[in-house]
Formats: C-alpha cells, sequence, structure tokens
C-alpha cells in the first residue's frame, strides 16, 4: 500500500484575504478533483520555536506522487499565480510514514 502524500504549507508573512479567497476559489476543484482533503486548516493554537503566528494547511493526498502531480498541475499552478508573490509560504510536500 502506498504511502500518503501531504502538502504542509505554513504562511510565513499575512495574506491580503481577497487574494486568498481568489487562489482558494481557483486551486479547491483542482485539489478536490484530485481527491486532495483539506485535513488542518487555521492559525496555530500557538506558534512554538521558531514558528510564526500564521495560518498552515496540511492537504492529504492518496500518494506522494499524487500530491507532487497536483502541485505541478497546470489547473494548480494558475491558481499559484494568482498569490504572484503577495503571499510568503513555506511548502513541502511530504511522504507519510
Amino acid at each position: 500500500m502506498a504511502k500518503k502524500g501531504y502538502w504542509i504549507v505554513c504562511h510565513i508573512s499575512d495574506a491580503d484575504g481577497a487574494v486568498m479567497a481568489a487562489y482558494a476559489n481557483a486551486a479547491r476543484p483542482v485539489i478536490d478533483a484530485a481527491g486532495g482533503r483539506v485535513i488542518i486548516r487555521g492559525k496555530p493554537a500557538k506558534a512554538c520555536e521558531a514558528g510564526v503566528n500564521e495560518p498552515a494547511i496540511v492537504v492529504e493526498f492518496e500518494s506522494v506522487e499524487k500530491a507532487l502531480a497536483v502541485y505541478e498541475s497546470a489547473g494548480y499552478q494558475a491558481a499559484v499565480k494568482i498569490l504572484d508573490q503577495r503571499v510568503k509560504r513555506d511548502f513541502r510536500i511530504v511522504e507519510g510514514v
């Protein structure tokens, strides 16, 4: 059985609400169509160590290959262009255990 793949996205700076809404409207259908499932979304209960008090999002996919393919897809990259350097994120694609 393949290990699940995850997008782990931490915002580094405050994001404009209108920009994030436009991004979400473009990204969500792409993620949903690929079977992605948002399992965490929100500000931290507490930011520890080098953490910042900005939103974090975790999206689960059936495999790390699927997570990579969705990230690299034309549909998702079109959504990323909406952010156009206006949102700073730490975006990691990680294989589950």
